[in-house]
C-alpha cells in the first residue's frame, strides 16, 4: 500500500514539474520570439535569455521547498542583481527582459497551484500581454542630448539661439529643440554646447555608460 502511494506521488511531481515547465517555456518562446526579437533582432541576448530562464527554473524547482520558497526567491534575486556584463554595453531594456526572464523562471516554479494553474495561467499572460504593449509604445519619445564642441561662437549669444538651433540640426542631422551653453573658450574661440533632441530609442545610455565604466577600469 505504501509503496502504491509512493508511486502515485511520483506520478503526481513528474505530471507537476512537465506542466510548470511546459507552461515556462511557452511562455518563454512567446516573449523572445513574439514580442523581443522582432523589434530587437538580437539573437546572442535570446541565448542568454533562455539558458538563464530554464536554469533558473530547475533550480527553483528542485531546491524551492515550502519553508525555503521566498527567501529563496529573494536570495536569487539579489545574486542577479549584482551581475554585470563587463565586455559588451547592456541596455536598461535589454536588462529588462532579462528580468523577465529570470521572474518567469520562479514564478512557474515556486507558485502554488491549488487551483489546477489558472492562476498560474493569468499571471504569465498578464506578464507577456503587458510587456507586449509596454514595448510597442512608440508614441513616447526620449530627450536625448549630445555634448558638441561648436566653432561658430558668434552664434552663442542669446539672441541667436534659433540661428544656433537651426545650424547644429543642420550639420548633426538631428532634430534638435533646446540646447544649453556649458562652456566657453574665447582663446580657442570654441564652445562646450549640450543639444537636445527627441528619438524614439535612448542613444546616450550607452555613451554615459561607457563613460562610466572606464573612470573604475
Amino acid at each position: 500500500m505504501e509503496e502504491v502511494v509512493a508511486n502515485a506521488k511520483d506520478v503526481l511531481n513528474i505530471v507537476d514539474f512537465g506542466t510548470r515547465a511546459a507552461l515556462n517555456i511557452i511562455a518563454l518562446a512567446l516573449l523572445v520570439s513574439l514580442i523581443y526579437y522582432p523589434k530587437h533582432k538580437n539573437k546572442d541576448f535570446i541565448f542568454t535569455f533562455v539558458i538563464f530562464n530554464i536554469i533558473n527554473f530547475m533550480i527553483c524547482y528542485l531546491l524551492g521547498s515550502a519553508k525555503i520558497k521566498i527567501g529563496f526567491a529573494f536570495g536569487l534575486f539579489a545574486i542577479f542583481s549584482i551581475i554585470r556584463y563587463r565586455t559588451i554595453l547592456v541596455s536598461i531594456k535589454d536588462m529588462g527582459y532579462f528580468f523577465i526572464c529570470v521572474a518567469l523562471g520562479m514564478l512557474n516554479s515556486l507558485a502554488s497551484v491549488k487551483d489546477d494553474f489558472v492562476m498560474l495561467i493569468i499571471c504569465n499572460a498578464v506578464i507577456l500581454v503587458l510587456t507586449f504593449f509596454l514595448e510597442r509604445l512608440d508614441f513616447l519619445k526620449n530627450e536625448n542630448s549630445k555634448d558638441i564642441l561648436y566653432d561658430k561662437i558668434n552664434f552663442i549669444k542669446p539672441q541667436m539661439r534659433a540661428e544656433l538651433i537651426g545650424d547644429l540640426s543642420e550639420r548633426t542631422g538631428l532634430p534638435i529643440h533646446r540646447v544649453e551653453i556649458v562652456s566657453i573658450d574665447y582663446l580657442k574661440d570654441v564652445a562646450s554646447v549640450k543639444a537636445y533632441y527627441y528619438s524614439t530609442e535612448s542613444d546616450s545610455l550607452f555613451e554615459e555608460t561607457n563613460d562610466k565604466d572606464d573612470k573604475y577600469d
